[in-house]
């Protein structure tokens, strides 16, 4: 532990403005420095430096704090070694408290621990380049265009098909095979020591810093099972660990963004293409440490995983985890049948980007793939739906997003929303709830609507104005209905207004309901100023209008500008803006 003494000398000697200049570079701006922010992406500079108050902030993502906020993001590390790092750059020197025997031998094993993993991937990268056992790996390589400088990127190498070709080697550079075995390199039986890996293209997992903590083992055939990886050990934990962080960082600083894959070659795939801020998973499910750690070094993250039943319950999966820690995620999806291997071999990356501005909110993925494999056409399915949703919905932190997930789950099951708060409230639905009302305009009315029904009927006047400004502007669905047949009876010279003559006119008992409850209750408009009246309900429909677009324009940032929904919704959100205009 740093004594806090220490922490505050190396903050009194430190200068935020001299640290950040060293990765980012500043200009002054007044009483400021502003630059590019190192965490995301940006072409106008908004991260600022104040020298005076030694913080700094950034506009764009958010991104702030002190010297010692700086390093930890920057470099990815915790506050004790951010504070060793800063020490150094000081020159001040902070002298660790001795440690207890245990903890000694404990930091020595572990010290062997990596020389013995690096003792490891040098001996499979020897082989791989070297060696006639390696051969078969090299012309597979060369295949998938991942030898020479990539194969270098990532340290590959090959397990010769030999049964103690890594015991031999280790065991000449005085390693114990017990220590060995504890990091899963090696096995022992009962005729011996022999070796983990055999015969197969070898990828070294490593931590952040870049050392080496486990392998994972690929065959050349279609051998079974295709992927071994090393078991969790004293320098490995697989919860916690992504393959490629160690080379993604940059990127992700950059991008404030990661792109997840599930396999080792996705990955090489993306870092070939020059995609740099991804990571894939260690042949396990994301977890809450892994959403914890990408957290620390990325605002949004990007779902690649493969588009059969696995990939899409993995995809679910993440999603929960993602929506959990607040952080965002989106899914990518490739055409049927591509993995990012084949489809950036057949396409160019720009393609791939494309579809990465594509991507979907997981959520989003989610809720349409499950109604692709449910389709909400009976009672049964909603409810077997809506219990897919609820759980997942539950996890969504944000109001905003909440309250539009609602409408829109409404919106594709036909369900109202009191039906849809009912169930994830716990109380059974009814077949009554899942299946649309054809009476909900008699037990919610639109107060603005009826208010100018009623001021036709009561004043002819009014009848005018409300022709001049268009029907199709003020009413809609029943209540256009109603108007419309009011004014042909006007215009017929029948008997104008005549109850009896107009509820004969409409089929449907429930819209004669209406009619009469408007034309039985207009005495609060008796004796008012019609036109006053008027005006209020044109301001309330303009009201109206723009919280209508700008629903529609929620819905827009989610939908794919090329699909038809898109299309019919911007031409919906064009027509109001005119129907406003004209009001």
């Amino acid at each position: 532990m740093i004594p806090e003494e220490k922490v505050r000398q190396v903050a009194e000697r430190t200068s935020v403005y001299e640290v950040v200049s060293e990765y980012v570079q500043l200009r002054r701006a007044g009483v400021n420095y502003t630059g590019l922010c190192p965490f995301h992406a940006e072409k106008t500079p908004s991260f600022n430096v104040n020298p005076a108050r030694e913080t700094f902030h950034c506009f764009g993502c958010g991104a702030g704090g002190n010297v010692f906020s700086f390093i930890m993001k920057i470099e990815g590390v915790g506050f004790p070694e951010a504070v060793k790092i800063l020490a150094r750059k000081a020159g001040i020197e902070i002298e660790d408290r001795h440690l207890t025997p245990a903890e000694k031998q404990q930091q020595d094993e572990r010290e062997i621990f990596y020389r013995i993993n690096l003792l490891t991937a040098d001996f499979y990268s020897s082989v791989l380049k070297q060696q006639p056992e390696g051969k078969q790996a090299r012309e597979y390589l060369a295949l998938r265009e991942a030898d020479g400088t990539i194969a270098d990127a990532y340290g590959l190498g090959f397990a010769p098909d030999k049964g103690d070709a890594l015991v031999r080697h280790l065991r000449a550079n005085g390693i114990d095979p017990e220590l060995a075995l504890k990091l899963g390199v090696l096995r022992k039986s009962e005729r011996g020591w022999y070796d983990q890996f055999r015969n197969r293209l070898m990828f070294p997992i490593r931590d952040v810093k870049g050392k080496t903590i486990a392998f994972a083992g690929r065959v050349l055939d279609s051998s079974l099972p295709k992927y071994i990886n090393s078991p969790e050990s004293p320098l490995y934990h697989k919860s916690s660990i992504l393959f490629g962080m160690d080379m993604a960082l940059p990127a992700i600083r950059q991008e404030n963004s990661l792109i997840i894959v599930e396999g080792y070659f996705d990955h090489l795939a993306l870092f070939r293409a020059g995609i740099r801020n991804v990571a894939a998973t260690c042949g396990t499910a994301l977890t809450a440490a892994h959403a914890s750690m990408i957290k620390k070094h990325a605002g949004r993250v990007y779902l690649l995983f493969d588009g059969d039943a696995a990939g899409r319950k993995a995809t679910v999966r993440a999603m929960e985890t993602f929506l959990e820690q607040q952080l965002p995620a989106y899914v990518i999806t490739l055409p049927n049948g591509e993995d990012p291997d084949s489809f950036l071999l057949n396409n160019p990356v720009d393609a791939f980007k494309t579809g990465m501005e594509k991507a979907r909110p997981a959520f989003d993925y989610f809720l349409r793939s499950l109604l692709q494999v449910i389709p909400p056409d009976s009672v049964d399915n909603k409810v077997r739906v809506m219990s897919e949703i609820i759980p997942r919905f539950r996890k969504i932190s944000s109001p905003i997003e909440r309250d539009l997930y609602e409408k829109e789950i409404c919106r594709l099951l036909g369900i109202t929303v009191h039906a849809f708060r009912k169930q994830s409230g716990g109380y059974k639905l009814t077949a009554a709830d899942v299946q649309p009302s054809q009476r909900h305009l008699i037990q919610k009315g639109d107060a603005r609507q009826e208010t100018l029904l009623t001021l036709i009927w009561s004043y002819p006047e009014a009848r005018e104005r409300v022709i001049e400004a268009g029907i199709e502007n003020l009413f809609d669905g029943d209540y256009l209905l109603i108007v419309r047949l009011m004014l042909e009876m006007h215009s017929d010279q029948n008997e104008a207004w005549q109850l009896s003559r107009l509820t004969e006119s409409l089929e449907s008992p429930e819209l004669k309901m209406l009619l009469s409850r408007l034309l039985v209750s207009d005495a609060h408009l008796a004796d008012v100023d019609w036109r006053i009246v008027f005006d209020n309900c044109k301001k309330g429909q303009e009201q109206k209008e723009v919280g209508s677009i700008k629903e529609i324009a929620a819905r827009l940032a989610v939908l794919e500008p090329d699909s038809k929904e898109y299309a019919d919704l911007l031409r919906q959100a064009d027509s109001l803006r005119s129907r406003k205009s004209k009001l």
